[in-house]
């Protein structure tokens, strides 16, 4: 069933950063448990790597993504991460995509919990990782990567200026393919 207008205008994309992989497993069927369990609504989860699109408790807490994130890293046994989304908010970084054309498995975008500081996009010479690129917008960072992630020279150079040159921020990457599906989900 789909949200009516009002529902979809709350939709929120909850992203888990570090689920799956690494030996950190949590099954989707557990993180819909735990996310209604915090008063989400209509809960939809997708894929094994930490995507789901819930309507938000009413009223909402104050940190939703902290109330979310304590949840689910109880259940989990481990800490995990939460960046949140509203529908509107990713269509806006679907619309705004700088990169339009490219191949949903060569284009990612990291979303970020909070505005990254410029200090490791300054730090670094972009030109050198051609034709990989990156555009950030807020807080969000478009990763062009034409070779794909798992060989690709920039995410791994981005990282590392982030620790050298302050404190890290919460993000995660999700392929455009992903993206436009969890607009999809949420109505969009």
């Amino acid at each position: 069933m789909m949200p009516t207008m009002t529902e979809r205008d709350t939709r929120t994309i909850v992203l888990l950063r570090g689920i799956n992989v690494g030996g950190h497993r949590l099954a989707m069927s557990t993180l819909r448990s735990v996310l209604e369990a915090t008063g989400c609504t209509e809960v939809v989860t997708y894929i094994q790597s930490g995507n789901a699109v819930v309507t938000p408790p009413s009223p909402a807490p104050s940190n939703l993504a902290a109330t979310l994130s304590a949840a689910i890293s109880s259940a989990a046994g481990y800490g995990v991460p939460v960046v949140l989304r509203t529908r509107a908010e990713l269509a806006a970084v679907v619309d705004a995509n700088p990169y339009p054309g490219t191949d949903g498995k060569h284009l990612h975008v990291v979303f970020f919990a909070d505005e990254p500081p410029a200090g490791p996009f300054a730090a670094l010479d972009l030109p050198a990782f051609l034709p990989e690129a990156c555009t950030l917008a807020g807080r969000d960072l478009y990763l062009y990567l034409p070779k794909g992630m798992g060989r690709a020279a920039l995410p791994t150079a981005l990282e590392k200026a982030g620790r050298r040159t302050g404190a890290p921020v919460v993000g995660t990457a999700r392929n455009w393919n992903t993206a436009l599906k969890l607009l999809d989900l949420a109505g969009g």
